[in-house]
């Protein structure tokens, strides 16, 4: 008896769960895994936590979820890590429920929640030790906890009993475990709090280099660490998704109808002449010889003002684009 359950499957033909894992691990190691959430939705007694959330992770992906304290996110995480059962919706991994297959599709997830449970009284070593031994990573698990100690700097630490350390090594402790037994998923709850700067751009250069081969969904109230590793935003506000895009294309559409540009002259222009611009709406002097110019996000005038200073005999000092940050996005969504 191994403890695992025969699967049956469209045709009546039937296959062990044991059987499954070792198919599961074999599609891990062929390439990272999509994350579908669908029609998912929680409550806690008469509280509504999650309402009919559906959202997507492709494959290789790094994808930021934010949204204010409260909002949803780490009863999604939790759901999706098989932690919590939803009330209504599906979480599939590389389209396959993972309702019907938790404990195969559990091994190849790695995460790191918002409270870190770790074992104070346990050595570093020895904690990941244990975690192996959950796993089941054999002989190869001297080799990935020495390699996973190196690779979240606890190099220095690693003598030292948990329960010694600052929040800011038990915060790498735990993100060594997660990605102690190298999985296809990583679903991240906020893994720099707690962290230094340079620990946090450390971190930051380590998620990124390990989002190279696998899925992860990041959450965090940092917006200029979303900026930095992640190409997705998912902002997810009273349990309810309000935004999901490409993060670029996010900052984009949020700007409205109006550009936002700003340039230098050696001296004061014609006001009249910069005013018959096409798409020009607003003029407004900022500090000497710098203007503020307002156009329709339609009409990029950049071009027509480099032709305007040299039909006045002007010289264009400096001109940019005034960019509008994921922060600026976010408190816009959820206010």
């Amino acid at each position: 008896m191994n403890g695992f359950e025969p699967w049956v499957y469209g045709n009546g033909h039937t296959i062990s769960n044991w059987n499954y894992f070792r198919i599961f691990e074999a599609l891990k190691a062929i390439s990272p895994m999509s994350i579908e959430i669908q029609h998912i939705s929680k409550n806690y007694g008469s509280q509504r936590a999650l309402s009919d959330v559906s959202f997507s992770v492709k494959a290789g992906e790094i994808a930021g979820f934010i949204g204010p304290n409260g909002a949803g996110k780490s009863t999604t995480m939790k759901i999706i890590c098989g932690l919590l059962a939803p009330d209504q919706g599906t979480v599939l991994i590389n389209q396959q429920r993972t309702d019907q297959h938790a404990s195969a599709f559990r091994r190849s997830l790695g995460y790191l929640p918002e409270t870190n449970p770790l074992y104070p009284e346990m050595y570093i070593e020895e904690y990941l030790s244990y975690v192996a031994g959950l796993y089941r990573l054999g002989q190869t698990a001297h080799e990935k906890i020495k390699d996973i100690i190196g690779r979240t700097g606890l190099t220095a630490e690693k003598g030292k009993k948990i329960g010694s350390l600052s929040k800011g090594y038990r915060q790498r402790v735990g993100l060594a475990q997660a990605l102690l037994h190298d999985p296809a998923v990583l679903i991240l709850d906020e893994p720099t709090s707690g962290l230094d700067p340079n620990q946090i751009i450390e971190i930051r250069n380590l998620i990124k280099e390990v989002g190279k081969d696998k899925t992860v969904l990041l959450s965090t109230h940092i917006m200029q660490e979303v900026e930095a590793i992640c190409n997705r935003v998912i902002i997810i506000n009273k349990g309810e998704v309000v935004a999901d895009s490409i993060t670029r294309q996010l900052q984009d559409s949020e700007e409205g109808s109006n550009m936002t540009i700003f340039v230098e002259f050696n001296e004061d222009p014609p006001l009249e002449k910069i005013e018959k611009i096409k798409g020009v709406e607003k003029i407004k002097k900022v500090k000497d010889k710098t203007w503020l110019i307002q156009c329709r996000i339609t009409d990029d005038i950049r071009p027509a003002l480099f032709s305007f200073a040299v039909e006045n005999n002007l010289v264009v000092l400096s001109m940019h684009r005034q960019e509008k940050k994921l922060e600026d996005v976010f408190r816009e969504l959820t206010r």
